[in-house]
């Protein structure tokens, strides 16, 4: 009954969706950087800009977490699912700066698949967060999460054969090791979605 009388601070919400949104500015300004490579520094700098601003936003969401009373879900899920967000923009930005000191002057079709995959999975868990906030849409939060589950694993298939790939064609070690890494970074961030998927699954679970 006390909560009842309680209001919910709501901007909890509005932070998810810029971090959402700030995901997948950053996963296009990636895939955009392979598209141009003579200026990879330029789009390397404008990656870490974004990755700085969803920094200030998962700040900003744990400082309103210790202020806030009563929140709208259970304070760990709130913190968990602003800290996997923000991981999902760190592994793009590790993408990118590997890219640029790695000097990598063309980009492989594995990347650019791995990147277009990162971008679909970007944008399902930011068509998940942009529905959290009212849980009668359940079912279309739950048909993005499980979206971004088939997107892991079609990126780890890509990444499985680009590996294999590398092994078998490239004889350049230091060039192997460069491009197995980016690939990795590349692949973490569709985890990251499907981690930041299941803590929404358990949202929907809980309070729906």
């Amino acid at each position: 009954m006390f909560e009842k009388l309680m209001p919910r601070e709501e901007r909890f919400f509005e932070l998810f969706r810029s971090s959402a949104e700030l995901s997948v500015k950053g996963a296009h300004a990636f895939r955009a950087m392979l598209d141009d490579l003579p200026n990879v520094e330029k789009h390397a700098r404008e990656i870490k800009d974004i990755e700085h601003k969803c920094d200030e936003v998962t700040h900003m969401t744990v400082e309103l977490l210790h202020k806030t009373f009563i929140t709208p879900l259970d304070r760990e899920d709130i913190y968990q699912l602003i800290s996997k967000m923000d991981d999902i923009l760190d592994f793009i930005d590790g993408a990118a700066m590997r890219v640029y000191r790695y000097g990598i002057t063309e980009p492989t079709q594995e990347m650019k698949d791995l990147a277009d995959v990162s971008i679909k999975a970007c944008e399902s868990v930011k068509k998940a967060i942009d529905k959290i906030h009212d849980l009668s849409f359940t079912s279309g939060i739950i048909h993005e999460c499980v979206e971004a589950n088939r997107l892991e694993n079609e990126s780890d298939q890509i990444l499985g054969a680009a590996k294999a790939k590398l092994f078998r064609e490239e004889n350049d070690v230091k060039k192997l090791i460069k491009l197995k890494e980016i690939y990795e970074f590349l692949e973490t961030v569709t985890d990251r979605c499907e981690d930041v998927a299941n803590i929404i699954e358990g949202i929907v679970l809980e309070y729906a």
